[in-house]
């Protein structure tokens, strides 16, 4: 059916199967960073059951390295402090491709019902068709 379609719609529906993309993506990241933020609130939660002079350790990549526990608490509040941020960011980001999306859908369901009433383009080439 895209063979049929002018040039300027096959434009938009590429366009819209990028954006899709991207709104998958922006949620897959704001899916991690939720995930990653309540296992931090947790884990601070915890942490505040603990003595503080408990010996505690931090995982850095493979290894385990002992850590104070002022030290731990003060890591995990500016951990969930800065993916706060970040589930923000991606929530903004998310809303303005879900935006976007759903105006470049609006504009090919117009640029398509505008061709298929037999009315002329309403884009770029429009004004200056008949002209000459």
């Amino acid at each position: 059916m895209q063979g049929n379609l002018p040039p300027e719609a096959q434009e938009k529906i590429e366009e819209l199967q990028d954006l899709q993309e991207t709104a998958q993506q922006v949620a897959q990241q704001k899916q991690q960073a939720e995930t990653q933020l309540q296992e931090s609130k947790t884990a601070l939660q915890t942490l505040d059951d603990v003595e503080g002079d408990t010996q505690m350790y931090r995982e850095v990549g493979e290894l385990l390295i002992e850590t104070e526990y002022d030290e731990a608490y003060d890591d995990l509040e500016e951990k969930i402090d800065s993916l706060e941020v970040r589930t923000q960011t991606l929530e903004k980001q998310e809303n303005r491709v879900q935006e976007q999306f759903e105006e470049l859908q609006e504009e090919l369901q117009q640029m398509l019902q505008g061709g298929a009433g037999g009315g002329g383009p309403m884009g770029p080439g429009g004004p200056g068709a008949g002209g000459a």
